[in-house]
């Protein structure tokens, strides 16, 4: 028996990676038009559900729960301030198969904004109901059908077709768009499961997920060490401050209390009375 077939939670693992990946990389290269970043993003999406297993077993939709991470890995901000992370503006890389026509439509699509591209992926190319599409990307239902209608308008616009061939273009560019090699080095997942010059093959998807599982775990090593040595770190410095501290040892500064002055017993004079006789 395996270590694979010993551990049930490597196997339902590594079965959800071979039936998604490939899907969540093609929808991944929708969302930024760059291979390289839709093979990150679909790495960093599994190798945190891995590190939230038990959460995400439990899950009743542990696809979506990837999902949602990868999109929000291929979404990042920051990654605005990097150029060879940002978004492109033209689809780069495509095979020779698709068209001009798809060509357009990818372009239009990589020209919305992030909310509005991601609902329009989720909506039309994955095939998600308005509701289910809106509660994944944490909006109301009202706003997600916004986003969908501005969308849609701005790519039927500049793609050039009617708005339903449009939507059946891009439902097809998500099932069986072929995301093709990237010349940049990419995980040791990426690297080990696809030879060079080829994308990866339903028989590499079972080597990737195991080798995304150890990077994973080696993950999660390397950030608890590194928590721990902060926090001793931390705690040296706090000890050090306080042994070296010049003051160490004195009481406490204490603010003099402002007493009344005593009260006499000689009887109080009128103010004529206590005036100089030249004055009066």
């Amino acid at each position: 028996m395996t270590q694979r077939e010993q551990n049930p939670a490597a196997t339902a693992f590594d079965d959800l990676h071979s039936r998604h990946a490939a899907g969540l990389t093609r929808q991944a290269y929708l969302l930024t038009g760059r291979p390289e970043l839709a093979r990150r993003a679909v790495e960093r999406g599994f190798r945190l559900a891995w590190q939230r297993w038990p959460q995400v077993a439990v899950d009743p939709d542990p696809a979506g729960w990837v999902r949602a991470a990868v999109y929000e890995c291929a979404l990042t901000p920051w990654q605005r301030l990097l150029p060879w992370l940002r978004t492109a503006r033209t689809a780069q890389e495509l095979p020779p198969s698709v068209g001009p026509a798809d060509r357009a439509l990818l372009t239009a699509v990589l020209g919305l904004p992030a909310p509005y591209r991601r609902m329009l992926v989720l909506h039309d190319g994955v095939g998600l109901g308005l509701y289910e599409a809106a509660t994944e990307v944490e909006a109301s239902t009202p706003a997600a059908a916004g986003r969908l209608a501005h969308a849609r308008e701005r790519v039927v616009a500049e793609a050039c077709g009617p708005g339903e061939v449009v939507r059946v273009r891009l439902a097809a560019l998500a099932a069986s768009l072929e995301v093709a090699p990237s010349a940049a080095p990419q995980g040791a997942a990426a690297q080990a499961a696809t030879p060079a010059g080829a994308t990866p093959s339903a028989a590499a998807l079972p080597a990737a997920a195991s080798l995304l599982r150890a990077e994973s775990e080696r993950s999660a090593c390397r950030l608890t060490r590194v928590t721990f040595a902060l926090t001793g770190l931390f705690a040296l410095v706090t000890l050090s401050v306080a042994v070296v501290a010049p003051d160490r040892g004195a009481p406490p500064w204490q603010r003099p209390l402002v007493t009344a002055p005593a009260a006499s017993d000689a009887p109080v004079q009128p103010r004529e009375a206590r005036l100089l006789p030249e004055a009066r």
